[in-house]
């Protein structure tokens, strides 16, 4: 409408600022006094305000002659050279910083940009230059780039007919409401090469009012527009989160079922009711030595029923739901990407490899070679940092349950096993918490020992050492309760001690499913709450607090003269907080994934938490990247990098969890070989008598039996599979044990290859490239065909025409043809589909 808005454009009004550099003065301490004193840096000093505006198509500051809009003060400008001189001999630092810039403007100016710069003084604080990009200077780049612009060929896509025309129809009615009320491009018409335009001031606006709200949290995302807004590397990884969130769903469904059916039949599971049963008086042995009592098994009762909850026949069927669900993931991911990549004109795109540094000599293997050792050590160190913390936690487990044991109080004794799961379960997410953010610092400082020659290689070696840190120290808790816990604690009579005084921890008589159960929901959740969510909102007002604090520096002047001036829109924008990269969202999301993925046997509400975290995390991504973050550099890249090889690495690796989760931590397997091998009716009665071993309590070693005679006790159970006092080969494996475990390992085998065949099936199934994309490429490279065939056809009545000019006498026609297929077998490559690029 022919306004101008403050802050968006230079002086004049119609040059647009396109980019915006920050320059920071320091304040010198040994020059503190009067103005007069402070000497400006050169490039400082711009006055912009006493010339016409400039013209539009030309007047790039810094040009020679006519077209110069600026004036430049330098140092040696009404002050003395000497001034100059010993200015930067006080701050050398200071000084190079200047020639630095000086050098680095100077060379945008070769470059064909235009500057505008502050026209006050700064003696301290940060000073802006504003950039515009000439239309000319953004055609050359173009070309070198190899943008592709739309041509006039353009042809109508074919609509779907028949069923899949109906159902797709229907399906774009029903989610009619849940789409975004921005402006849609008209996909019916397709240009052999697609317009990737510039951004308008509006497009803020709009992302702001249609995504970056929590009230939109229904609505899909605006891809496209956040693709033009933020660039194609950001809008790759919400595309990436929308679609993971979009198939959450009915993950979700399938473990809320799950659930449920474990909340209806735990009333009709038969191990629960015997193990509640108070008639059946099954004497437990002491979980302690010499404090602890003999117990009844009746009093596990409420852990028994929970533990039904997730450990019932329907957890297997989702495992391997989920298992497929991971293969389906990746499939429909891919098909994404591809769609996108077409949408967007990637499908060409080359990686440039942009250097991160300025070497001055070359790095050869042994002049690396400390560096990737300090890697190793380093990576090694942390990892035993990890795992010593674990083993701390184990030890405080132990200690505490032993405390809690020996307490006269009944009440405490009865609820040892939930506060010590508890309490532990909280001080480890904490340390979770903590050594996430040391290990994201020394994963940066690593990368920088490793000098990385370009910016791709720097963050794929970044992620991969992020990723290994972050992965040890958020599942190592969880691998220890899921495979170690109860497997080394011994028998009665013959236990495991550790520092010789403290018996190593048991799983609960219901097994230790319940427990891993418990550490993954209180881990998931703690770090999605706190680190997910909580972080990202608290620490960017935290740091627009630190940086208001140390604002209070500036003198009583210059802050009243920044009060009496209205702000301009890069002062606001530099008080927003710096893009970091998408490296810690993507990470938030990798190890949530791996929540849902590798552990899911033990608890079906994980993906159900996920999506509810994800609604969440989209919006408040949204609204940081909107409103608190610097807006970042638009990168243009054709998909996620490694994280889709880091993806697809946990989908098989989570196979392999779920497979010896549900074998060796669930009771799944023991039940049924005792169904189909030892019960006499076919059914599941008797099955915790035969889950539970005999101990004559005589054969405690001195000083370990419990210090309160319990009389009428001669015997004393506990869960495991071994022979009995009366039998030859006292309290060795019985044949029930070698039983199970050839069942797990069979069922381990068998769960793995029905599984990778599901997920192959799966990916045969889900053809790579959408059906209409298809059809869409085979229409433009015919038509590319065609237009380069007519251009030769053109190119070859020009030839002949010229050749008969020149030479009228010796215009044969023979002559004539062979010169043209000269010209055209020069042209074309030996590929015809080779020339399919539009450049």
């Amino acid at each position: 409408n022919g306004t101008v808005r403050p802050g968006q454009f230079f002086s004049d009004g119609r040059r647009k600022v396109d980019y915006v550099l920050v320059f920071h003065h320091c304040r010198q301490t040994s020059l503190k006094g009067s103005a007069h004193h402070h000497p400006p840096h050169r490039l400082n000093v711009i006055s912009n305000g006493s010339f016409p505006p400039a013209d539009p198509v030309g007047g790039a500051v810094g040009q020679r002659g006519g077209g110069d809009r600026e004036v430049c003060v330098d140092l040696g400008v009404g002050v003395d050279s000497v001034v100059e001189e010993a200015y930067l001999e006080g701050d050398p630092a200071e000084g190079e910083k200047v020639l630095i810039r000086e050098e680095f403007e100077a060379r945008l100016l070769e470059a064909g940009l235009e500057m505008e710069r502050d026209t006050e003084i700064r003696v301290y604080g940060p000073s802006f230059t504003r950039l515009h990009a000439p239309w000319s200077v953004l055609s050359r780049e173009a070309e070198f780039l190899k943008i592709k612009v739309p041509t006039n060929k353009s042809y109508r896509v074919r609509e779907e007919r028949g069923l899949s025309g109906t159902l797709s129809e229907f399906w774009r009615k029903m989610n009619q409401p849940f789409q975004p009320s921005i402006p849609q491009l008209d996909h019916s018409t397709k240009h052999l090469a697609h317009f990737s335009s510039q951004h308008n001031i509006t497009e803020g606006l709009l992302l702001h009012d249609e995504w970056a709200r929590y009230g939109a949290f229904y609505k899909y995302q605006p891809v496209d527009l956040i693709r033009k807004y933020f660039g194609e590397k950001i809008g790759l990884y919400f595309a990436w989160l929308g679609l993971y969130t979009q198939l959450l769903i009915p993950a979700s469904i399938v473990g809320v079922f799950v659930f449920c059916y474990g909340c209806n039949t735990v009333d009709t599971n038969i191990p629960s009711q015997e193990m509640c049963d108070e008639h059946q008086n099954f004497t437990m042995c002491p979980l302690c030595d010499r404090a602890c009592d003999y117990w009844q098994l009746s009093s596990e009762c409420g852990t028994a029923r929970t533990s039904h909850l997730f450990d019932n026949p329907a957890t297997v069927f989702f495992a391997i739901f989920m298992s497929v669900w991971v293969a389906m993931f990746l499939e429909q991911w891919k098909r994404r990407q591809i769609t996108l990549n077409h949408s967007w004109d990637l499908t060409g795109l080359e990686d440039e490899e942009v250097e991160t540094h300025t070497l001055l000599f070359i790095y050869h293997y042994g002049d690396r070679l400390p560096g990737y050792l300090i890697n190793i050590s380093s990576i090694l160190f942390m990892f035993g940092l990890t795992f010593s913390l674990v083993f701390g936690m184990i030890v405080y487990r132990i200690v505490l349950s032993t405390v809690m044991a020996m307490s006269p109080d009944p009440q405490t004794k009865s609820n040892v096993r939930v506060t010590v799961t508890a309490t532990a379960v909280t001080i480890n997410l904490v340390v979770i918490l903590i050594l996430d953010e040391i290990y994201g610092a020394v994963a940066v400082w690593l990368t920088e020992l490793e000098i990385p020659r370009t910016e791709r290689d720097f963050e794929e070696r970044l992620i991969l050492k992020a990723f290994l840190l972050k992965f040890v120290n958020a599942y190592a808790p969880i691998f220890y309760v899921a495979f170690f816990k109860g497997r080394f604690a011994g028998r009665p009579g013959d236990y495991v001690y550790v520092f010789n005084d403290y018996r190593m921890e048991e799983c609960a008589p219901g097994g230790c499913l319940i427990e891993l159960c418990i550490q993954l929901s209180i881990i998931m959740v703690g770090k999605q709450l706190i680190q997910n969510n909580m972080f990202e909102i608290g620490i960017p007002k935290l740091k627009k607090l630190i940086r208001a604090f140390k604002d209070k520096g500036i003198s009583l002047e210059e802050r009243e003269g920044q009060l009496t001036r209205h702000p301009q829109q890069w002062n606001l924008d530099y008080t927003l907080v710096p893009f970091d990269g998408l490296t810690p969202e993507y990470m938030e999301m990798i190890i949530q994934f791996g929540f849902v993925s590798l552990f899911v046997a033990s608890f079906p509400l994980a993906p159900l938490f996920a999506l509810i975290n994800n609604v969440i995390e989209i919006r408040l991504d949204a609204k940081k990247f909107v409103t608190e973050l610097r807006r970042p550099d638009s990168v243009r890249t054709k998909d996620i990098g490694i994280w889709y090889n880091i993806l697809s690495g946990m989908g098989k690796f989570s196979v392999i969890i779920n497979a010896f989760v549900i074998s060796f931590t669930s009771g799944f397997i023991p039940r049924m070989v005792y169904q189909y091998m030892y019960s006499p009716t076919g059914t599941m009665h008797g099955f915790v008598d035969h889950s539970l071993s005999y101990f004559n309590i005589s054969h405690f070693p001195s000083g370990t039996a419990p210090t309160s005679k319990a009389p009428n006790i001669t015997f004393c159970r506990y869960r495991d599979y071994r022979e009995p006092p009366w039998s030859a080969e006292a309290y060795q494996f019985s044949k029930a044990y070698w039983a199970v475990l050839a069942a797990r390992l069979a069922f381990v085998i068998l769960f793995q290859n029905l599984v990778m065949f599901l997920g192959l099936l799966v990916a045969w199934m889900i053809s790579d490239v959408p059906k209409d994309i298809s059809e869409q490429l085979k229409r433009e490279k015919k038509m590319l065909v065609d237009v380069f065939l007519r251009e030769e056809k053109e190119k070859l009545h020009l030839v002949q025409t010229l050749f008969s000019k020149n030479h009228p006498s010796e215009g044969h026609p023979e002559t004539s043809q062979y010169c043209g297929r000269c010209v055209v077998a020069e042209y074309f490559p030996a590929d015809l589909s080779q020339t399919v690029d539009v450049r």
